[in-house]
This record gives structure tokens, C-alpha cells and sequence, in this order.
């Protein structure tokens, strides 16, 4: 089955939430690698990596995050695939 690699720019309230460490608990589920941390400006940043209906389904997941979580915007660039073996949370 052919990878793809979405990297992902999640806008709202997203930080303070348990944002990440959901994700992280989604992702494993799912069988993705990649990773996912926090950035300065607030947002959070993802990059997932795996089947192509895996990886639509955690960017269906990010749209509403865990509860606390207030999503604006999603934004998602499709890049090629490096091979990443797990998930981890990063910042």
C-alpha cells in the first residue's frame, strides 16, 4: 500500500488542551508515524505519515481535536513520504 506524508497547521485554541497527547493517542491507534508539537505563534503543527485513508482520517480528527479544543482553521500540505517508523511528540 502506497504512504502519503500531510503536513499539518492547526489554528484556534489548540494549545493548553491536551492537543498533542491526543493526537499522539490517535495516531498510534492508526498506525501513522510522523510527529506533532506546539509552535510559538500558538498553533500546533503535525506531519503524519501512512495510508492514505489513515492519514484523511486523523486530518478529519484534527478538525475538531479533544474536548477544550476550539479549531479554526486546518491547514494541510501533501509532501512526499520520508519513511518515518513512529509517532512522537516533539515540542
Amino acid at each position: 500500500m502506497a504512504r502519503v506524508r500531510a503536513h499539518l497547521r492547526i489554528h484556534g485554541r489548540v494549545q493548553g488542551v491536551g492537543f498533542r497527547s491526543r493526537m499522539h493517542r490517535e495516531a498510534k491507534k492508526l498506525g501513522l508515524a510522523g510527529w506533532v508539537r506546539n509552535l510559538p505563534d500558538g498553533t500546533v503543527e503535525a506531519v503524519v505519515e501512512g495510508e492514505p485513508e489513515r492519514v484523511e482520517t486523523i486530518i478529519g480528527w484534527a478538525h475538531q481535536g479533544p474536548s477544550g479544543a476550539r479549531v479554526t482553521k486546518v491547514e494541510v500540505r501533501w509532501e512526499e513520504p520520508e519513511g518515518l517508523r513512529d509517532f512522537r511528540i516533539t515540542g
